[in-house]
C-alpha cells in the first residue's frame, strides 16, 4: 500500500538482518545455535559502571532532556580519557560531542558535510554504514576501495580517488580485526588534507588490543579530522547507546547542528554511567575493571584460531577486536549456510563489500566451552 522512498529502495538489505533471519529458521527446527554473527559482548558490565547508573536512575533530576551535544561532566570525562589514553590535549565545548553509540555520528557526520554527488570513501570489507546509509540517504557517490590481505587489509591512500569529500578508515578494523600504526595514520591524514578530504576515523575497537599493542588515535596525527569513539565494545556496554565523536571544531560544530534536528541526547543517566566508566582509567593500559575481561577475549581468541587452523584453515592471530576473519574456500554464503545447518551462526565477509567473497567474520563472544563444541561440529561437516 505504502512505497518506499527511492533512497531507501537502493539500501541494501542490513547484513544482520538477514542473518538474523537465517538463524531463526534453523533454532524454529530445534537446531542448538552457537552465534559468532554479531558483534555482541556476552561478558558483563563493570560492576562500577552498573553502580553509577542504578545511583544516577535514582536521581530524578536524571530524568529530564539532555543536550543532543552532550552533558558537560561527560563531554569533560572523554577530553580527560583523551589526554590520559592518547596524551592528545581535547577542548570539551568545542572539540567533543556525545553521541548515540558511534553509528549515529558516522551516519550524521555525512548528513552535515556531504552534498549530492559527492564522492565518500569507503573500505571495503568495511562497515556497511560507510558505504551504504551515510552515501544513499546524502545521495552521494561511494566508492569503496578494496582492502587487500597482502597489505595487512590497509586502506591504500594512493587507491583512493583525490575528488573525494569524506573518507572513512577504521582500525583496528571490523570485519578483518588488522590494525595500523601512527605512521599511517599521519600518511592518511595528510593526504586527506591535501585533497581537501574530511578525514573520518572509526575507531570503536581502540581499547580491544592484545600482545602488548595499543591502538593509536588519529587525533595523534592530526587535529584536521572527526574520530568517532564507543563506549560499547570496551566497557561490554553495546545496549546502553553511548558514544562519541572529537575532533576539528568545526566539524563537530557541524555534527552538532545535525543532532540538534534529530535527537535529544542520550539518556542522562547513561551519560553519568559513561562518564564512570572513563574515569576508570589512569593510565594507558587497561584499568584493572576491564583487563579480565580482555584476557577472557585473548584466551577465546587464540582457542578459536588454534582450532580453526587445525581444521585447515589459514588464519591470523588478531592484535585487536574479537573477530577472527579467514578465507573459507568457497564463497561466503555457502559457508555460512553450510555450518549454519549444524548451528554454528557466521557472518559472511561479502556482507562487508563485493571484495570481500569467500571469506567469514566470526566473532569471540562465545564460552571457550561452546568455541570447542563449534569446532568439533566444524570439523564433522568441514
Amino acid at each position: 500500500m505504502y512505497e518506499f522512498s527511492e533512497r531507501l529502495k537502493k539500501l541494501p538489505p542490513y547484513l544482520f538482518a538477514r542473518l538474523e533471519e537465517l538463524t531463526e529458521k534453523r533454532r524454529a527446527q530445534g537446531i542448538d545455535i552457537i552465534d559468532f554473527g554479531i558483534g555482541d559482548p556476552d561478558l558483563p558490565t563493570p560492576q562500577p559502571i552498573i553502580k553509577a547508573l542504578q545511583d544516577a536512575v535514582a536521581d530524578p533530576a536524571n530524568h529530564n532532556y539532555s543536550s543532543s551535544a552532550g552533558e558537560k561532566y561527560l563531554r569533560k570525562a572523554i577530553a580527560d580519557w583523551y589526554k590520559v589514553r592518547f596524551d592528545v590535549d581535547v577542548n570539551p565545548d568545542t572539540e567533543v560531542c556525545v553521541t548515540i553509540g558511534s553509528k549515529e555520528a558516522i551516519f550524521n557526520i555525512a548528513q552535515s558535510f556531504v552534498n549530492p554527488g559527492e564522492k565518500i570513501i569507503a573500505p571495503s570489507p568495511g562497515y556497511p554504514v560507510y558505504s551504504a546509509a551515510s552515501s544513499i540517504f546524502n545521495e552521494a557517490i561511494p566508492v569503496k576501495v578494496p582492502l587487500k590481505e597482502e597489505n595487512g587489509w590497509l586502506l591504500d591512500i594512493d587507491d583512493c580517488p583525490k575528488d573525494a569529500k569524506m573518507l572513512y578508515a577504521n582500525y583496528p578494523n571490523n570485519p578483518t580485526g588488522a590494525v595500523c600504526d601512527l605512521a599511517y595514520l599521519k600518511k592518511v591524514a595528510d593526504r586527506c588534507r591535501d585533497n581537501n578530504t574530511i578525514f573520518c576515523y572509526d575507531n570503536a575497537y581502540s581499547e580491544m588490543c592484545f600482545d602488548g599493542y595499543l591502538a593509536p588515535s588519529a587525533l595523534e596525527a592530526t587535529d584536521n579530522c572527526m574520530e568517532f569513539g564507543s563506549l560499547s565494545k570496551t566497557f561490554n556496554m553495546t545496549g546502553y547507546r553511548i558514544g562519541y565523536a572529537v575532533g576539528h571544531p568545526d566539524l563537530v560544530a557541524g555534527l552538532k547542528k545535525c543532532k540538534g534536528q534529530t535527537d535529544s541526547g542520550a539518556p542522562k543517566f547513561i551519560q553519568k554511567a559513561a562518564a564512570t566508566a572513563l574515569s576508570l582509567y589512569t593510565e594507558k593500559k587497561h584499568p584493572d575493571a576491564i583487563s579480565g575481561n580482555m584476557k577472557e577475549y585473548s584466551e577465546r581468541r587464540t582457542l578459536l584460531v588454534d582450532g580453526l587452523r587445525k581444521l585447515g584453515f589459514d588464519v591470523t592471530m588478531p592484535k585487536a577486536t574479537f573477530y577472527i576473519w579467514f578465507r573459507t574456500g568457497m564463497t561466503s554464503m555457502e559457508f555460512t549456510e553450510k555450518v549454519l545447518d549444524s548451528g554454528i551462526v557466521v557472518t559472511p565477509g561479502n556482507g562487508f563489500g563485493e571484495s570481500a567473497d569467500g571469506y567469514v567474520r566470526m566473532t569471540v563472544t562465545q564460552p571457550k566451552a561452546r568455541i570447542t563444541e563449534a569446532l568439533e561440529r566444524m570439523k564433522k561437516i568441514l
